[in-house]
């Protein structure tokens, strides 16, 4: 009698569970009705991401053989980790890496800052010509490519006729021209201050949208209390822009190795080589330049796995410490 009591017991929330499961399931093919023309229209998008982001991962099994492009798959031969292992043997490629971290790391601390305070700035001008004008003329430098960008920048750091070194000289802090592009210790910066002066304009068109979206009467309220311009910026603006500098972090930190090499070979010579050299640089010239496919292949892995490492943490730091996340 006892074990017949108890079967009623368990038959209660075995139902709610299927009701459940049954009523997720309805409203799932209601809203995909009602919805219906913009899944199909996400179709063409769903496919273009498949072909192109994920059926390339096919190649990673390069990265496991001894490369041969003329053998088909099922003659190459398997070599396990190898490559990996030589890989972290290689001095070349801890140099690399160390300018990897180096530059990413420099370049998304004043990525951030300077993009923020400069939309902060333009939000405070109150003569909106001046404001236009201003915004207009800080993201041109985006629109310029990285070509005509590094021979600006080489060209206002020389040592003939270069407006730094005339500045310089004229307020009489130096005495000589100095080789800015032949300082291997000034390169990090340079890379880093020519990246802030070409992009800060840009970025800081979404910190701009988010401040748009802050309501006045916010403002309003903080004058009337007797808030100051700081306090208001302090307490409004900062904490209103919070969850889009939180999003654009959580992603920047997860493509920390993916600082591309525009910047570097272009900005880069022979005298600075050891601080020049990044990760896809590396790539290209002991893998792709030596013919070794699998090797080229090896590290792009490596930048692949490191980066899903660093978004998931970053992700779930600020998951558990602001409870807003990007995942």
């Amino acid at each position: 009698m006892r074990a017949a009591a108890n079967i009623p017991d368990g038959t209660p929330n075995r139902g709610k569970r299927t009701e459940s499961k049954a009523a997720s399931r309805k409203r799932f093919w209601k809203t995909f009705r009602n919805q219906k023309y913009l899944y199909l229209m996400s179709i063409p998008f769903v496919i273009w991401v498949f072909v192109f982001s994920y059926l390339p991962l096919w190649g990673w099994t390069m990265a496991f053989q001894k490369y041969k492009p003329a053998r088909s798959f099922f003659e190459q031969e398997w070599v396990g980790f190898e490559h990996f292992k030589a890989l972290f043997h290689d001095e070349q490629f801890l140099l690399s890496l160390r300018n990897t971290l180096a530059m990413s790391t420099m370049g998304l601390i004043a990525g951030f800052v300077f993009p923020i305070l400069f939309a902060i700035l333009l939000n405070e001008v109150r003569l909106s010509f001046f404001k236009r004008f201003a915004q207009t003329i800080s993201y041109l430098p985006h629109f310029v490519s990285w070509v005509v960008a590094a021979g600006i920048v080489t060209k206002m750091l020389s040592t003939d006729n270069g407006l730094v070194n005339d500045v310089l000289l004229g307020l009489g802090l130096i005495h000589e021209p100095i080789q800015f592009m032949a300082q291997g210790h000034l390169f990090w910066g340079i890379v880093t201050l020519s990246d802030v002066w070409k992009e800060t304009g840009w970025n800081a068109i979404i910190y701009l949208a988010a401040i748009a979206g802050i309501g006045p009467e916010l403002y309003e309220a903080a004058r009337v209390d007797g808030a100051s311009r700081f306090r208001q910026i302090w307490h409004i603006t900062l904490p209103g822009i919070r969850p889009t500098i939180i999003v654009l972090l959580i992603m920047s930190v997860g493509n920390l190795l993916n600082i591309g090499f525009e910047k570097q070979f272009l900005l880069g010579n022979n005298l600075v080589t050891d601080y020049s050299q990044v990760l896809d640089l590396y790539s290209l010239k002991y893998g792709l330049g030596m013919g070794r496919y699998s090797f080229g292949t090896a590290i792009n892995i490596f930048n692949s796995v490191i980066s899903v490492a660093l978004l998931f943490t970053i992700n779930g730091i600020f998951k558990r410490t602001t409870k807003e996340s990007l995942l």
